[in-house]
């Protein structure tokens, strides 16, 4: 099987590390450069070059299939069965959607329909779930809205978990999906698909517009926003004072952090 694959943050390196122990052929990776900086290790970038893989930007792969020549690539998109997204950061387009024999599919962080778009787990927080899961999906043409291939979830305190650490939680659920589907494509050739049913995209406007602490909030809200936007280096919950903003955090949250920082 050839795959073109897509993504960042580890768990998207571990992904390809699969992939690679299941003799699957990774023609190219397209990964976040080298020269932009992250608050990770195990860099995808990094990943591929061990593996000897050539690595490109999505516009390179945009290119080669708009042009006739293509012999300066270091890279081929003939007989490509499978492009692969894990938490790619940019939407993917025609036509590298229709390139694949069997598909495009995503690995999305979060419970669809509900949760498309932009931060879902500050959402899913401020919105006191009580169970999150991770999604597998073909591609279409809008945001997180193709057919549903597979779904784990899995319980959660919305009043202790903060949007970092539903990340880690997720992360781990994703990568056990991640492998599931890619032994059940290996295994039957095909995958299973079911149309999404309607939901709502978050977009980075809304993420924005509501992290910001109002004056009509009320102390419950507030340690909501607390949590639900902790997720550093970035900006948090914030209030805005002579025109610079300021993140809050909660004592529980100064009281994890310095047991971590006096280990």
């Amino acid at each position: 099987m050839r795959v073109v694959y897509m993504g960042r943050k580890p768990t998207a390196s571990e992904g390809l590390k699969h992939l690679i122990q299941k003799r699957v052929t990774v023609v190219v990776v397209v990964a976040p450069p080298k020269d932009q900086p992250v608050h990770w290790k195990n860099r995808l970038s990094d990943t591929a070059e061990s593996y000897g893989i050539p690595t490109a930007s999505d516009e390179d792969l945009y290119r080669y299939l708009r042009e006739g020549n293509r012999k300066d690539y270091t890279f081929s998109l003939e007989d490509i069965d499978l492009v692969i997204s894990v938490l790619f950061w940019k939407r993917i387009k025609r036509p590298l959607i229709e390139l694949p024999k069997i598909g495009c599919i995503n690995f999305h962080p979060a419970p669809l329909p509900e949760y498309r778009g932009f931060a879902p787990y500050s959402f899913g927080i401020y919105e006191n779930q009580s169970h999150w899961g991770v999604s597998a999906h073909f591609v279409d043409e809008t945001f997180d809205t193709g057919d549903i291939i597979k779904t784990r979830t899995f319980k959660i305190d919305p009043r202790q978990e903060t949007a970092f650490s539903l990340e880690q939680k997720s992360q781990v659920f994703l990568l056990e999906l991640f492998d599931e589907v890619i032994d059940e494509l290996l295994q039957k050739g095909t995958l299973p698909r079911a149309p999404q049913d309607i939901g709502r995209l978050r977009t980075k406007e809304d993420f924005e517009n509501l992290r910001r602490i109002q004056s009509g909030d009320t102390a419950e809200e507030i340690e909501r926003k607390v949590r639900a936007f902790w997720y550093p280096p970035y900006s948090g919950a914030a209030v805005e004072i002579g025109g610079r903003e300021y993140t809050l955090v909660s004592e529980e949250l100064l009281e994890e952090l310095g047991k971590k920082y006096h280990k």
